[in-house]
């Protein structure tokens, strides 16, 4: 008989005896780290006098003749639970029946045994959930990543560096939410579903609303709607928001993500570099005690200021011939030699940008300003008045990944247009994460945006590296994974 089966059997027992292995609701009075708190400097075999209620899940026993053991977590800590004859009686042979990943509600006096540890002594207990399966094996841990991923509740039952990375995101999340208020900005909402998909290059996911007989779009971006709003005079404003993108996964990507996005009026690219740093150091320290967190082995050193670099001077690094000048045919036959596929759609801007991910990115290690991409790829982005070909956007590179990116926001509108235009064209001739021109906004911005910078913060790779993860899954309470066979 499977543990699954013997297991059944105790909960059909259950209910032949008239007790329902599923109860309703539990009074409890204190929770494992109240009662470490409210406790602390007891000698060994102490009797409190105190009599309390706590829950959890049981996660450790050991039955020493008439003695039982247990150890019960709940979302606070873990406590030890003492049973004997003296405090059950007849009903001690039913407390140790219970089961590893029960969920028991017990109520007792609060004591020390004689080695000092902290108990609960049980004088009554109740079933509140039986487990019917038998948790991961403690001393092995849950080290397989399929599983731990795809069934994260036995991930966090299983491995305390689980609940420690997810309390650490809800930190990350809301250590931002609070800086950007601090610092004047209104946190709002704007559409997940989206009429046209916009605000990035990238392939966004169709869904059909039937009432309106229309496709929509999961955004990718929230950008053009918090554009709309200052447009409409909110002149701070920002959304931590979900975004889904139909792309490619891998450690560094899942299709649905959190990001922060900031604009602010009367701003360019340069003043949200400056805020941008102060921002993350602020929540890095207040974290992590510090501005050096060691990932993957290495340690990186988030002390200000940060590292700013050219874009096309980081390519000519390693590729001294390119310029905005060079031959597109001599430009694409480089790309070529060095693993970049030319698309016939692409101009200098894009080949550009394909070597730097390619071979420069990942050689940023410490936080990096990498400064004035190409037009091209930058469709939102106002240009640097000495040169069309560069607009006035950065990314930050930490870790050989991009974290953030920001603009001198595009405020004009028939320049708008012919950046839309010209993806228009790119979308027609089969290059993805193109749109068609956006109408709405168009006539959004004809009605005057002020000059204005944004920001885009990748939320969930800040939390990676803050807790040395190397894997985006880690930092997503649920990852989207393949479906089991």
């Amino acid at each position: 008989m499977s543990e699954r089966e013997l297991r059944q059997k105790k909960v059909e027992a259950l209910r032949g005896a008239g007790i329902d292995p599923f109860p309703r609701r539990f009074d409890r009075t204190a929770t494992a780290a109240e009662l470490h708190a409210t406790h602390t400097g007891l000698g060994p075999d102490t009797s409190t006098g105190q009599t309390v209620r706590t829950a959890g899940r049981l996660v450790g026993q050991r039955q020493l003749g008439r003695v039982s053991f247990a150890v019960l977590a709940d979302g606070s800590g873990r406590i030890q639970l003492f049973a004997d004859a003296k405090g059950l009686g007849e009903r001690l042979a039913g407390f140790d029946d219970l089961d590893l990943g029960d969920w028991v509600g017990v109520e007792g006096e609060v004591i020390t045994t004689r080695t000092g540890e902290l108990s609960v002594r049980v004088g009554a207990f109740w079933l509140l959930a039986k487990s019917l399966h038998p948790l991961p094996e403690k001393w092995h841990g849950l080290a397989d990543m399929e599983t731990r991923h795809r069934q994260r509740y036995l991930d966090l039952i299983a491995n305390p560096e689980a609940r420690q990375v997810a309390e650490l995101r809800i930190a990350v999340v809301r250590a931002l939410r609070n800086a950007f208020e601090r610092r004047g900005f209104l946190e709002v909402e704007t559409p997940m579903l989206q009429i046209q998909p916009g605000g990035a290059l990238a392939n966004p996911f169709v869904t059909h609303h039937r009432a309106l007989g229309l496709d929509m779009y999961l955004r990718i971006a929230p950008e053009l709607y918090l554009k709309r709003l200052v447009v409409g005079g909110m002149e701070k404003v920002f959304e931590l928001n979900r975004n889904f993108r139909n792309e490619g996964v891998s450690p560094k990507h899942n299709p649905e993500f959190t990001m922060l996005e900031a604009y602010q009026a009367f701003a360019d690219y340069t003043d949200i570099m400056t805020l941008t740093e102060e921002v993350m150091v602020e929540v890095a320290t207040l974290l992590t005690g510090g501005t050096r967190v060691e990932y993957a082995g290495r340690v990186v050193d988030l002390t200000p200021p940060w590292k700013r670099i050219d874009y096309l001077e980081a390519v000519q690094e390693r590729f001294p011939e390119v310029s905005f000048q060079m031959p597109p045919s001599e430009l694409s036959e480089l790309a070529r030699r060095n693993g970049v596929e030319p698309h016939p759609a692409w101009g200098h801007g894009k080949l550009i940008a394909e070597l730097f991910e390619a071979h420069r990115e990942s050689e940023i290690w410490d936080p990096t300003f990498v400064l004035d991409y190409p037009t091209e790829v930058s469709p939102l982005a106002r240009t640097r008045p000495d040169d069309p070909n560069r607009a006035e956007k950065w990314d930050l590179i930490v870790v050989g990944q991009e974290f953030a990116t920001a603009f001198s926001e595009l405020n004009d509108p028939d320049e708008q247009r012919r950046r839309f235009e010209s993806q228009a064209r790119a979308k027609a001739a089969g290059e993805e994460g193109t749109h068609p021109v956006d109408e709405d906004y168009l006539l959004a911005l004809e009605y005057g945006l002020p000059p204005t910078g944004g920001l885009g913060l990748g939320v969930d790779r800040f939390v990676m590296l803050l807790a040395g993860a190397t894997n985006i899954r880690e930092v997503i309470l649920f990852p989207h994974l393949r479906p089991q066979e």
